[in-house]
């Protein structure tokens, strides 16, 4: 469910450094995430809990940023940092999303994403002139590191599967976003997927595209934030209200590019535990 709020920053953020080439950034980070998707969960020990803890508190900001920038462009950053206050007062009194909900706003945006890349097929894209440039390491690198947080699936027994599900969403939603719009307009602004469904000629689907964005950000904020809470800081008051705090400012301050390479370092940094954790495991066989 991350994936649907994510999808609608990260192709800006990764266009506007790598171009045409964050596709390659998307695909990288799909086999990544395919290939990590059977590591053990993070642990108890303190860089395991912070790190966890970091990586979910990031990616709360992110979809709040999402959530501002679309849902309410007069004032982003204000309707950003309410979402925050309210995941986090929801959380105190309990509220949690029955899983049948979880897999049915799943299955929705599925469907959104599904509808978004057949229109984007079915019409013609108009004529760019932005050539393809020579690779940018660094900038294929960076739009790796930020698409990685949001293709790595909750734990489940079908965990691979569903890693290689979200990867192959990404990458022909990335596709079918630079065939229509190219580089420079994806990059343009961290909205860039409204200005998607004017060059698929499907504008008068820009209400539809807000309760699609409110779906896709609302639920994964909530479930993300009790995650980071409840499995990284349980019993600890003062050090959840603090993560509460930190993620406020940023969704009230921070740049979408910020949280997102804050959220997507955590994220590498958490599979590099994991992977350490599995090493261990089979080394005391």
């Amino acid at each position: 469910m991350r994936l649907g709020g994510g999808l609608l920053v990260v192709l800006a953020v990764g266009a506007a450094g790598a171009g045409y080439w964050v596709l390659a950034g998307v695909v990288l980070a799909a086999i990544a995430a395919g290939v990590t998707a059977r590591l053990p969960e993070l642990g108890d020990t303190q860089a395991e809990r912070w790190t966890g803890g970091m990586t979910r508190l990031a990616l709360v900001a992110v979809q709040a940023i999402v959530f501002g920038a679309y849902v309410v462009p007069a004032q982003p950053a204000y309707a950003a940092a309410g979402l925050v206050l309210v995941v986090a007062v929801a959380d105190f009194a309990g509220l949690r999303l029955p899983a049948a909900l979880v897999r049915w706003l799943t299955i929705v945006l599925i469907a959104a994403a599904v509808v978004l890349i057949v229109l984007c097929v079915v019409v013609a894209p108009v004529v760019t002139s932005s050539p393809i440039a020579a690779p940018d390491v660094a900038g294929v690198i960076v739009a790796a590191v930020v698409t990685l947080p949001f293709l790595l699936p909750v734990a489940s027994d079908r965990v691979t599967l569903r890693a290689l599900t979200l990867g192959a969403i990404a990458v022909l939603v990335t596709i079918v976003a630079l065939v229509q719009l190219g580089p420079d307009r994806l990059g343009l602004s961290a909205t860039s997927i409204r200005d998607l469904l004017y060059a698929a000629d499907a504008g008068q689907l820009q209400p539809l595209l807000t309760v699609v964005v409110a779906l896709a950000t609302v639920p994964a904020a909530l479930t993300t934030y009790t995650d980071a809470r409840e499995r990284y800081a349980p019993d600890q008051g003062w050090l959840a209200a603090a993560g509460a705090v930190v993620t406020l400012a940023a969704a009230l301050f921070a740049t979408p590019y910020a949280v997102l390479v804050v959220a997507g370092l955590g994220t590498v940094l958490e599979l590099v535990l994991r992977a350490r954790r599995y090493r261990d495991a089979h080394a005391r066989e």
